[in-house]
């Protein structure tokens, strides 16, 4: 599953200066698996900041994008030990150094922490809204769906892109419009590179999590206060206990 997601860039930049002018050398390899058909070297020059000429894996040759940049590629391209030299750069150049990547950070994944809850729908149509928050994974690729009694739902279903946490890792949310029915069964589930098998979190209906909260919060006032109460019973005891009555004349 994580090859078939996988499109990253590496990039070499060379950069001449000369008379406040400045020419740049960008080398990239594009890809989406270790494999050689997944890759495309490309080798594009730039003189202040605009490419003039490139050599394209996927072409084969070299194309010129200015006047000047046209007579450049006519000129390589009837060099053919020059095209020979760029076109194994895709082998020498990218298989190598992405087979490097590969192993020491692309490969490596961190599996999702799914949270389930209830919130007031924005839209008059339904009454309820359910959000499946998905935390703390990588690589970014994810795909995130609802199921309604074992089967997809594809409609009255909204998601947010892949958002980094600046820690390497990512989130999603993804929310879903509903009309509950009695006795259905209405769950998240993600799949990823990091799981063997998708992950399921089913909703629980029997109270929305603010309700909860509202509930605990107020348990554990009325124990506090009954302790207190408690607390404050034995104390008067004992000292009423301690005291001595004086007759009085």
């Amino acid at each position: 599953m994580a090859s078939s997601f996988l499109s990253f860039s590496l990039l070499f930049i060379t950069v001449y200066t000369a008379d406040g002018f400045m020419e740049a050398v960008v080398t990239r390899c594009e890809f989406n698996s270790t494999e050689l058909g997944g890759m495309r070297y490309i080798r594009s020059y730039y003189y202040d900041k605009l490419e003039y000429i490139r050599f394209d894996s996927v072409v084969g040759e070299y194309v010129g994008y200015t006047e000047h940049g046209v007579k450049n590629a006519e000129r390589a391209n009837k060099d053919a030990g020059e095209l020979a030299a760029m076109r194994a750069q895709r082998e020498t150049y990218c298989q190598h150094n992405i087979g490097i990547w590969y192993n020491n950070a692309l490969s490596k994944s961190a599996k999702p922490y799914v949270r389930l809850r209830s919130v007031a729908s924005s839209s008059g149509n339904h009454p309820s809204m359910l959000v499946c928050s998905v935390y703390d994974f990588y690589p970014k690729q994810i795909r995130v769906t609802w199921l309604r009694d074992g089967q997809e739902v594809s409609s009255d279903v909204t998601s947010t892109d892949e958002m980094a946490d600046a820690d390497w890792y990512y989130q999603i949310q993804s929310h879903l419009e509903y009309t509950p029915r009695s006795g259905e069964k209405i769950s998240c589930m993600v799949e990823h590179a990091s799981l063997q098998e998708p992950l399921v979190t089913d909703w629980d209906p029997s109270l929305p999590e603010s309700e909860r909260n509202k509930i605990a919060i107020g348990a554990s006032g009325l124990i506090l206060g009954l302790i207190l109460s408690l607390a404050g019973f034995i104390y008067y005891k004992r000292k009423s206990q301690g005291r001595i009555l004086v007759p009085s004349n």
